[in-house]
Parts: structure tokens; C-alpha cells; sequence
């Protein structure tokens, strides 16, 4: 059974008191340093988690303005599996702040193409914990591997950046500042752990976390 974190920010909402209420859920209380809900799931005896970033239509305007979302989005997309962003209200997301139309459209595009971040409109708190509730059965049932037919080869650069993406706690982002910096992946794997920290979004316990995987033995 998967397990859902909601931070404890979240302990009032409706979305979590729609949650309690469902059968065969395993709901926990958390201090989330990133995202509003937690789903962890054992898939191939690897833990896999999505992190979903729940906001309301007004929030989300909010969000823009101050540059939150661009924070988040990247925190997302850095520290899960399957980054998920919920916008969540009926409300007509064009006529509620003096925006531009096309500067909401901008954005949302962004979300879509630049971040790869996908998005899930709901109507409302307990729309969003159904969706929740129904991600959740997906990792129980197990996640279908998708064969996309004609899908275009990666670039070596690609490739590359995908083989660092696969370490833990590693995003996109931080695999090109890693090969921007190394030149190689050969180069990332004979660093020391010294040599990682001066990489930016490279602290001393993602380093050392790196290291272990590329030293020890299987």
C-alpha cells in the first residue's frame, strides 16, 4: 500500500479530511521541506515517490507574481520521481488578478514545455484528494510500462544527462551543472566528494550520498 505524506500545513484542508475518510489509505503527518503531499511507493524494490504541489487558482497567481511557483517547480522536479502540480478551483483563472491573458497562458506553457511538470486541474479539495487517492492506487496496482513507438533517440549530450539524472536526488538541472563542470561522466565518477561540493546545489551529504553509490559494492 502506498503511503501519503501531507505537510502539516495541510492538516486542516479539506483535501486531507476528504483523505481520512477513504478505506485502505496509509496517511502520515510530515514537516515537508518540498511539495504538499507525499505519495511513497516500493516499485521493483525501489522507492519511488511523487511529489504534488497543491495550489489554489488564487495561490497560483500569487505564486507568479512573488516567483514562488518557479521555486517550487524546480524543488519538484529536484527531489521526485513524478512531479505534480495541482491547480485547484472553478474560479476564471483569467479575471481574477489584473493579468494578461497570455501572460497566464505563458506560464502555464512553461509548466508544461520548460519544467515538464504535470499539471491537473481540479474543482475543488476534495476533486484534489480523490486525485490523490487515485495516483495512489496506480502505484498499488503498478505502474504500466509504457513502449512509446517512435519515440526519437537521445543525443549523446541526452544520454548523458539521463545517466546522472538517475542518481539519487539528482535533476536535470543539477546533472548539466555536474557535466558542465566535470566535462565527463567519467569525470563525475572518479571526483572525490571535495571535488562535488564545488558544484553548485552540490552539498556535503548529496556528495558523499553520490559517492557511495558509485563506490560500494552491489
Amino acid at each position: 500500500m502506498a503511503l501519503i505524506l501531507y505537510d502539516h500545513r495541510e492538516r486542516r484542508s479539506d483535501v486531507v479530511k476528504s483523505l481520512i475518510n477513504e478505506e485502505n489509505i496509509e496517511l502520515k503527518e510530515s514537516s515537508l521541506l518540498s511539495a504538499d503531499y507525499i505519495i511513497q511507493s516500493k516499485v521493483d524494490d525501489k522507492i519511488v515517490e511523487v511529489g504534488i504541489e497543491r495550489k489554489t487558482i488564487p495561490d497560483f497567481l500569487n505564486s507568479i507574481i512573488d516567483k514562488r511557483l518557479v521555486n517550487q517547480l524546480i524543488s519538484l522536479k529536484e527531489n521526485f520521481n513524478y512531479p505534480i502540480l495541482i491547480i485547484e478551483g472553478e474560479e476564471n483563472i483569467f479575471a481574477l488578478r489584473n493579468f494578461h491573458p497570455n501572460s497566464i497562458r505563458g506560464m502555464i506553457s512553461s509548466i508544461a514545455l520548460d519544467f515538464q511538470v504535470p499539471m491537473i486541474f481540479s474543482k475543488g479539495a476534495k476533486d484534489t484528494a480523490a486525485y490523490i487517492n487515485v495516483i495512489s492506487k496506480r502505484f498499488d496496482r503498478g505502474l504500466p510500462k509504457v513502449n512509446l513507438r517512435g519515440q526519437k533517440p537521445l543525443t549523446l549530450k541526452e544520454q548523458q544527462e539521463y545517466f546522472i539524472e538517475g542518481l539519487n536526488g539528482i535533476g536535470n538541472s543539477t546533472a548539466k551543472l555536474l557535466l558542465e563542470h566535470f566535462k565527463s561522466v567519467k569525470n563525475i565518477v572518479n571526483a572525490s566528494a571535495k571535488d562535488l561540493i564545488e558544484v553548485e546545489k552540490i552539498g556535503k551529504k548529496k556528495a558523499e550520498k553520490i559517492k557511495e553509490i558509485f563506490e560500494k559494492e552491489y
